[in-house]
């Protein structure tokens, strides 16, 4: 087979790859060794997504008195849930399929090769191209002493299958992974427990939003300790018996629980593609080097995604594939974004964009910081979830909006605002100048920017 393009990986940034380039005129393929889609559609964003919103019909409907609303016969019904998982999964897989076809793009099913620079094996073919783009993800990292069994030790993906709720459940690792599970498997009527290595959990959120998080997450039931580590477990009559090590003192103690998920990080799938013998660089840790323009030391080669580096989210893979697509096309595309946001989707969500306050202040800004409370919301007080805030991070030598971390119901949403602003090199007047409806949660942003100035209105302005 002779193509233009051959796209290694059908994940999020490996088919916006393809039918981008596709739509350039190319001709494309992509092999994949799995499932199209990748781990978001299959085995993460998309399933994770599901079960957090069924948890959150049922603690909305646990709460419905506090509306005057009386429930009775309310039952979980873990196979229809999983029905239910399943069925949103292949919809949206089966629909990137239809697209990837629609645009005439040629799937090949195998593992994939490199042979040389311009050309691959996939499974029993063998695919000539002028451009490759590896988009290859990533999978779950392993931690020692804790081997996954999918059922009693499970990761990112095994955790998905509940047959039934454990009574108690341990989320090794305080990052987006951990205490997402943590939070669906609350819902759902577990004891839930996060522990996480580093001093606080949401480690790459603001300090301020992320300590708020885990207050909130803590009045929900669910149990978190920080600079805890988890050295191993043994598997008795009453449970699984987990070794915790407190990191700063080093005292340990044994707890029990039904299922343990490790989500200690992610591993990039760069190394057995033979890149090495083609002069690109992949690190020990299986990171692929690239350029701006996202190309390796082999100009025909590019590189998108988990596999090029952090952060690890589907929407970074996705505007690289667009942008690579169209390197291929011949146009001079380059990765140069402001700001990738990042969410949390615990309840209440985790959001942000930009710089934290303490990198800000590396930065050596003159940082000016706005809050608004949901306390003080009105929209947030109609719908009984006023847990959270809005943090404004801005230059006072330039009333430049340097970051945004919101913490409440559809920060996910609220996030683009300050994401274009920030593209836009927006300042702090001119997101308070613009007109948010009202009653809306998107009034957190306008009120944390008027607190910049010390000018909201439904806040006194310390």
């Amino acid at each position: 087979m002779d193509v233009d393009l051959l796209v290694i990986g059908a994940g999020p940034g490996g088919y916006y790859a393809a039918i981008r380039a596709a739509q350039l005129g190319l001709t494309v393929a992509v092999a994949e060794r799995d499932a199209v889609g990748g781990v978001c559609l299959n085995v993460g964003c998309i399933p994770t997504k599901t079960l957090l919103h069924a948890g959150e019909v049922i603690a909305n409907a646990q709460h419905a008195t506090e509306f005057g609303v009386t429930w009775s016969g309310m039952k979980l019904d873990l196979p229809a849930l999983n029905r239910h998982r399943e069925a949103v999964v292949k919809k949206l897989t089966g629909g990137v399929s239809g697209l990837l076809r629609g645009n005439k793009v040629t799937v090949i099913k195998g593992n994939a090769r490199l042979t040389s620079r311009t050309s691959a094996s996939v499974g029993a073919e063998t695919v000539n191209f002028k451009r490759c783009i590896v988009a290859t993800g990533s999978q779950p990292a392993a931690l020692p002493g804790f081997t996954v069994d999918g059922e009693f030790v499970v990761d990112s993906t095994s955790a998905l299958i509940i047959n039934e709720v454990p009574g108690r459940f341990l989320a090794i690792g305080g990052g987006a992974i951990g205490l997402e599970f943590a939070t669906i498997y609350n819902r759902l009527g577990s004891k839930a427990k996060v522990i996480e290595f580093l001093e606080r959990v949401a480690p790459t959120a603001d300090e301020e939003v992320g300590a708020a998080l885990a207050k909130a997450m803590t009045k929900q039931g669910i149990e978190i300790q920080a600079s805890t580590k988890a050295n191993g477990f043994k598997r008795e009559k009453d449970g699984l018996h987990v070794e915790l090590e407190d990191v700063k003192s080093g005292e340990k103690r044994v707890e029990v629980f039904d299922r343990v998920l490790v989500a200690t990080g992610r591993r990039p799938n760069g190394q057995e593609l033979g890149l090495e013998a083609l002069g690109v660089s992949v690190n020990n840790r299986g990171f692929i080097a690239v350029n701006d323009r996202l190309e390796t030391a082999a100009p025909e080669i590019m590189a998108i995604g988990d596999v090029i580096g952090n952060p690890m989210l589907a929407h970074k893979a996705m505007r690289e594939g667009l942008v690579a697509a169209e390197r291929a096309a011949g146009k001079d595309s380059r990765m140069d974004v402001v700001s990738i946001p990042g969410v949390i989707y615990t309840q209440p969500e985790l959001a942000w964009a930009g710089l934290t306050e303490a990198e800000a202040k590396a930065k050596g800004l003159n940082v000016k910081v706005g809050r608004f409370p949901l306390s003080a919301s009105g929209r947030a007080m109609t719908i009984d979830d006023t847990d959270g805030m809005a943090k404004v991070i801005a230059d006072g030598d330039t009333d430049l909006v340097v970051g945004v971390h919101l913490l409440g119901p559809g920060a996910s949403n609220l996030i683009a605002e300050a994401v274009l602003g920030l593209e836009m090199a927006a300042t702090v007047e001119d997101f308070a100048l613009t007109v948010h409806p009202h009653p809306t949660m998107s009034e957190i942003v306008l009120e944390g920017m008027e607190n910049v100035h010390k000018q909201a209105i439904h806040i006194m302005n310390r």
